[in-house]
């Protein structure tokens, strides 16, 4: 099934080459899930704003009209930046407010994440072919995370690939399936939760953002989702501050971590961590059932 990757740089003097790494990851899997893919990359965080990204459904969509209407709608300033099908908002509002209005008046598009730091971009098709038009070598940061999926709980659409965000800076992919996700959609949605597919992984990351709302930190939250989600998965998770990794009680959802000095990679093979500079030398390990593995900027 699906092919996921995670790269977490410690060495700060890779951060501009974190794209050009990462799409080295994600080519190597392409076999693995050839519908589709999607990358989310936590680069500099802006100042007194927040980030929302959207792509559109198919055809056009006027984005500076809608960020005009944001800024009327929220009383709040909003510029938009353009990525092919993208759109980039930034707005001095509130980002919940901000996504929340944009879910609900702009049925051409969905919004992918928010957050000061996070950038989500996603397509239909040959995953390389989209690494290379949405320019993933030359994005910089410091964690990024990505699928190669093969849908099995929704239709081959822009919506249902991975990554999956519902929550400030917080971002899921997911290599496996949930079979309780739909009561555990109605629960959230009855906490305020907003969904835009009916995906399982969108679920599990909704599960996640709440649960850290309310207070869990994310490996709080993630030791909860072993009583809470049933199912057979792997989850990489991004924060702002770094990533963590979660294999269900089973594990039967291949997985296997490196870390050096300079980085922590996760991938679905070990063919996706060869390329990596220094991985000939790295602690390399498969992650145990039921234990979460994370990494954080301010550890």
């Amino acid at each position: 099934m699906c092919g996921i990757v995670g790269l977490f740089l410690k060495n700060q003097s890779l951060q501009s080459d974190l794209g050009r790494l990462t799409s080295l990851m994600l080519r190597e899997l392409c076999d693995r899930g050839p519908d589709s893919a999607g990358f989310a990359v936590y680069g500099a965080e802006t100042t007194g704003a927040t980030k929302i990204c959207m792509v559109n459904r198919n055809g056009a969509v006027d984005w500076h009209a809608v960020a005009r209407q944001l800024g009327a709608a929220t009383g709040a300033d909003v510029s938009v930046e353009t990525v092919e099908d993208h759109a980039i908002f930034r707005t001095s509002g509130a980002g919940d407010t901000a996504r929340k209005w944009l879910i609900d008046n702009v049925s051409a598009a969905y919004v992918l994440s928010q957050g000061q730091s996070i950038e989500i971009f996603k397509g239909v098709g040959d995953p390389a072919a989209i690494v290379t038009r949405l320019d993933l070598e030359h994005r910089s940061g410091t964690p990024t995370i990505g699928p190669t999926p093969m849908a099995t709980e929704s239709a081959v659409t822009i919506a249902g690939s991975h990554p999956f965000s519902t929550g400030d800076d917080t971002c899921l992919v997911h290599n496996g399936s949930l079979s309780n996700h739909n009561r555990l959609r109605e629960q959230l949605v009855r906490r305020g939760e907003r969904f835009q597919t009916e995906n399982d992984s969108e679920v599990a990351a909704a599960y996640l953002a709440s649960r850290m709302r309310a207070g869990d930190t994310l490996e709080g939250a993630l030791e909860n989702g072993l009583k809470d989600l049933d199912g057979f998965y792997t989850f990489v998770v991004g924060t702002r501050d770094g990533f963590a990794v979660i294999r269900d009680p089973v594990a039967c959802k291949p997985a296997v971590i490196a870390e050096t000095d300079d980085w922590v990679a996760m991938a679905s093979e070990y063919r996706a961590i060869a390329p990596l500079p220094g991985a000939a030398h790295a602690r390399i390990w498969e992650p145990a059932p039921a234990t979460v593995y994370a990494w954080s900027r301010a550890a």
